[in-house]
């Protein structure tokens, strides 16, 4: 049994809690808001569920999720998450995050914002191309034929093991795409980003991505 941390409780994040607590699992939430505004879903997930601040939930995971705007990374707590494994499930839309200069000309990535944000974490990019509908409802048993897949990048092994073992308890297969600078490969305007594809389908997208949008 592992304690989830989640920065933010929106879609993605109360999808994930849900999850986590379906497959055996402690989540500590959090949000913007204040751990009082969390009691319903608290609630709703029962007793393997409780709310707190953005440290305490930092504080309280062995793997911590940030699942926030992109554009308010640097407000995600940085000592709490020291040596821990961070899944960032964050996109950048310059509507709703400004505009970011370094994300804008491609010379780095929304998840390497986050790593250089929290340079003592092990920052594992996933659970940003899906929908929170389809993560919710379509996840499969191992070895069924066609299983929906996800990506993960990142730099540190150990990490995406983590990070991986919890996607096959969800019910997805897993495509790693390596490095942490290779995860724009399934980020917005992509052709990874939002279709359900099983493994080879996936790989086979993140293969033919290219820089500043492929689906044009």
């Amino acid at each position: 049994m592992t304690t989830i941390g989640l920065i933010g409780s929106g879609n993605i994040g109360s999808t994930l809690a849900r999850l986590a607590v379906d497959h055996g699992h402690q989540v500590v939430l959090s949000n913007s808001r204040g751990p009082q505004t969390l009691d319903a879903l608290v609630a709703e997930l029962g007793p393997g569920a409780r709310a707190d601040t953005a440290a305490g939930a930092a504080a309280a995971g062995d793997v911590v999720v940030v699942t926030i705007p992109l554009g308010n990374y640097r407000q995600v707590p940085v000592e709490p998450l020291r040596g821990k494994v961070v899944v960032d499930t964050n996109n950048y839309y310059p509507q709703r995050d400004g505009r970011i200069a370094e994300l804008d000309d491609e010379r780095t990535t929304s998840s390497e914002l986050l790593q250089a944000h929290l340079p003592g974490s092990r920052v594992v990019k996933a659970f940003n191309h899906i929908r929170a509908a389809h993560l919710a409802d379509q996840g499969k048993p191992a070895g069924t034929p066609g299983r929906p897949a996800l990506a993960i990048a990142g730099d540190d092994d150990e990490a995406k093991a983590t990070v991986a073992s919890l996607i096959n308890q969800f019910g997805f297969d897993v495509v790693d795409l390596g490095p942490l600078a290779e995860g724009w490969r399934v980020q917005p305007d992509t052709r990874g980003y939002g279709p359900q594809l099983d493994a080879g389908g996936l790989r086979q997208a993140a293969a033919d991505a290219r820089r500043f949008g492929d689906t044009a």
